[in-house]
């Protein structure tokens, strides 16, 4: 059980580490692209294509981050009102019924959009567009990998006991 959560802990430093790298590199490529533009009058389509590119990026791993956190958006007006056993048994289907989203979708769509796709190469940078799609069944991997750490999480309980001593 430790094991996972020490797992858990490093993907998510990898991931935010990454996420921050992103912004990093996003802040510097827009930065040249509105000094190219305003003041030199020669517009870069290459810096507009990467940023495109890399806030796609972000978004997808950001968002497998912020999930494996459990901080992500939820409409928990029936969630919140259960208490109990019956509040853990939604929030376990609700987590596998992510988990079989992010498994149909995110992995099977975005495995086969990104090798659907390797031929095609980008406008500007001229790399494949399948090389742009493998966010799409990493973050998808990502998030399945998150639900089933936090259905353990869940059923042991581990959860509920980090919470109320983080609070």
């Amino acid at each position: 059980m430790e094991a996972l959560h020490k797992i858990r802990k490093i993907i998510d430093m990898i991931l935010s580490t990454a996420c921050a790298f992103i912004f990093g590199v996003m802040v510097i490529v827009g930065t040249y692209q509105i000094v190219t533009r305003y003041f030199f009058n020669s517009p870069s389509t290459v810096s507009e294509e990467l940023l495109t590119y890399s806030f796609t990026w972000m978004a997808l791993l950001a968002s497998a981050y912020v999930f494996g956190k459990r901080d992500h958006m939820r409409m928990g007006f029936i969630a919140d009102k259960l208490t109990g056993s019956s509040r853990k048994v939604l929030e376990i289907v609700i987590e596998c019924l992510v988990m079989l989203l992010a498994a149909a979708v995110m992995v099977y769509g975005g495995f086969n959009i990104m090798q659907l796709t390797m031929t095609q190469k980008t406008a500007s940078l001229g790399i494949p567009m399948g090389v742009i799609y493998t966010v799409l069944p990493l973050s998808g991997i990502l998030i399945v990998f998150y639900s089933i750490l936090n259905v353990v999480d869940l059923v042991t309980g581990y959860e509920r006991e980090h919470r109320e001593v983080k609070e």
